[in-house]
């Protein structure tokens, strides 16, 4: 029978405590792998709380013996681990990770992590370093990723990162970034002032007219070669994506990708001048004599090219809708119109393609189909946004067409009335 041992206090240790010479309590145990442990506490009834702390733990699962296991740790497990998402979203989330994760919150040890870290991390990104909350967004969902193997193989008991993002969100009051379409009168402007042979933008049409009649992702019109589309029959085959990066290790590269999802390929009808933008782009290339000098993953003849023969990306689509709107906004100024181009991108052109469907009552199946959404919720977000502008449009129509009629020109005339003495 082991012998019972006191402290100095006289009150009974239980099995592992002992008191030091310099008055800390230690209580030291042995773990599954063999190696010895110890707490340490300067009073016996902290060492009592750590030691129940860590019986709760043992309990529940959770790696007691794991100290010194680090967030970086479980990246490279989670790196190790993860599987069923495409290459270029996989390296983005690693690209994310290392870039702002891996020298903060990378570096603190899984067992300490608190949420008041989490959150102190999200708030430098914002306020000190100046992010866009679409990256913190970003950041959020691989660290979350990351954290949530650390819950499932026992190193914490929850994962410190739930709703941090959305209580930072609404500390800092940031809204959902909705992407506006371009208005009837605006895509008009748009399109007119590229089909103007005045403009030396006049060779943008074609991809822009495409995007605007399509409904596609920047990825999907940038990688889609003549074999693609038939004139004939008048259909586009959307079945790949060109995907563009620029990561400081590996530099500046192009990769083709299958649609993220089943629904990603589909094929989309041509409207008319749609199909005059691929006429008009095969044209300008003959007369340029302008050829498809790139050839990325065994893809080629890739139809929208630069004047170098490679592919387009997005940046460079963007930059020039930039210096295309402030050219015909100067023209547009100079001959006093009431009509400006806003501030936009090429994605919500896309956007504007989907309003212009619901406008048009377009059955939401259909739109879900072109657009290419596996989730019908995902087409439903963008249905409601354009449905709830038409329906503002129509009421104010109708308000107009009741001020006009309640300002007495639809009224009778009300009857005068005569005295006897007037005549």
């Amino acid at each position: 029978m082991a012998k019972k041992r006191y402290d100095s206090k006289h009150r009974l240790l239980r099995t592992g405590e002992s008191e030091r010479t310099d008055g800390y309590y230690v209580y030291r145990w042995t773990g599954r792998n063999g190696q010895r442990h110890s707490i340490t506490a300067s009073t016996l009834e902290e060492l009592r709380e750590k030691e129940d702390k860590k019986a709760k733990d043992k309990q529940d699962g959770i790696r007691t013996e794991a100290k010194n296991v680090t967030v970086n740790d479980i990246y490279d497990l989670w790196r190790e681990m993860k599987r069923g998402i495409k290459d270029n979203t996989f390296r983005n989330y690693c690209y994310m990770y290392e870039q702002f994760v891996k020298d903060e919150v990378g570096k603190l040890r899984v067992q300490n992590l608190k949420k008041s870290d989490i959150k102190r991390f999200y708030n430098l990104l914002v306020d000190e370093r100046n992010l866009q909350i679409t990256t913190v967004d970003n950041i959020h969902t691989v660290l979350h990723q990351v954290l949530t193997v650390a819950v499932e193989d026992g190193y914490m008991r929850t994962n410190v990162s739930d709703n941090v993002l959305k209580e930072l969100k609404q500390a800092h009051n940031f809204g959902e970034d909705k992407k506006k379409a371009l208005t009837e009168a605006e895509q008009e402007l748009f399109l007119d002032f590229l089909r103007s042979e005045k403009t030396r933008y006049h060779h943008w049409y074609p991809v822009f007219a495409v995007m605007l009649g399509t409904g596609m992702r920047v990825g999907e019109v940038t990688g889609l070669r003549w074999c693609d589309i038939d004139m004939e029959k008048g259909m586009i085959e959307v079945n790949h994506t060109l995907v563009y990066y620029n990561h400081a290790e590996n530099g500046c590269y192009f990769n083709v990708h299958t649609p993220k999802t089943k629904a990603g390929v589909r094929q989309i009808p041509m409207l008319d001048y749609v199909k005059e933008a691929f006429i008009q782009e095969k044209r300008y290339q003959e007369f340029n004599a302008m050829r498809c000098k790139a050839t990325i993953d065994g893809y080629t003849d890739f139809i929208f090219i630069n004047r170098f023969g490679g592919v387009q990306h997005q940046g460079t689509l963007n930059k020039a809708i930039r210096r295309i709107t402030r050219e015909c906004n100067e023209k547009q100024l100079n001959s006093n119109s009431d009509v400006l181009l806003p501030r936009f991108s090429c994605h919500s052109l896309r956007h504007t393609f989907t309003t212009r469907l619901v406008e048009q009552g377009v059955n939401i199946k259909v739109v879900q189909d072109v657009l290419g959404h596996k989730d019908v919720k995902t087409t439903l977000n963008i249905y409601t946004d354009a449905t709830q502008e038409l329906k503002q449009r129509e009421f104010e129509a109708l308000q107009k067409k009741m001020t006009n009629r309640g300002d007495g020109r639809d009224k009778p005339e009300k009857a005068v009335k005569t005295s006897e003495n007037q005549v």
